[in-house]
């Protein structure tokens, strides 16, 4: 037996493929104004490198250990200019140190692991990769519906009181500048989501 010629009969090579829609989110994501995207994977090098070439993805590093993971993220965080912030997006484990240290941990909560969901800020419970920049095109139409909430609301808070001192406020109009300011700002807030897929949860549930 030990003189037997040992022959191969066959050899396999298992990789994750590309998603259709990753390029045309990534993208959007520039669209929108990422000043910069990085791709950080337990991998190994030369499919990283293949793939995010592919993408257009700025930086890249394979093969990486959860720790490593957290000492790049690190480095960017602390080379960000001001006012600006780093997200990271995760699914898995390995991800969960990274996800809470960034600005904004991002997890794909429908199929990522208990442990990311846990670390994340955000969770998206779709499974596409569209949902993220949906995700950074809701927080800021959020904020400028919470900008135009409190203008609106102190602007004709003021206008009460100032007619109150001429005489001319009553309380129905006191009523307006409370209660119907206060469905106003609702009414307004519901713009936020039209339009949206999203599943709003909070990750702490």
């Amino acid at each position: 037996e030990r003189d037997r010629e040992v022959v191969l009969l066959a050899s396999f090579l298992f990789e994750d493929e590309v998603r259709e829609e990753a390029p045309a989110v990534l993208r959007k994501l520039k669209s929108l104004g990422v000043k910069k995207l990085a791709m950080y994977s337990g991998d190994r090098k030369s499919v990283v490198k293949r793939q995010a070439q592919t993408l257009g993805i700025d930086r890249y590093e394979g093969e990486l250990l959860p720790q490593c993971k957290l000492k790049h993220l690190e480095d960017d965080i602390a080379a960000k200019r001001r006012n600006r912030s780093v997200a990271f997006v995760g699914d898995g484990i390995n991800d969960a140190p990274a996800l809470s240290i960034a600005d904004v941990g991002i997890a794909m909560g429908a199929i990522g692991s208990d442990a990311a969901v846990e670390a994340a800020d955000m969770v998206l419970m779709r499974d596409e990769l569209s949902a993220i920049p949906e995700a950074l095109e809701i927080s800021r139409k959020t904020k400028r519906v919470a900008i135009e909430n409190i203008s609106l609301a102190l602007g004709l808070k003021a206008a009460v009181v100032v007619l109150s001192f001429f005489g001319l406020g009553g309380m129905w109009a006191a009523i307006f500048a409370d209660v119907g300011v206060t469905l106003i700002c609702i009414v307004n807030s519901f713009r936020i989501t039209r339009g949206s897929k999203l599943d709003w949860r909070y990750a702490g549930e």
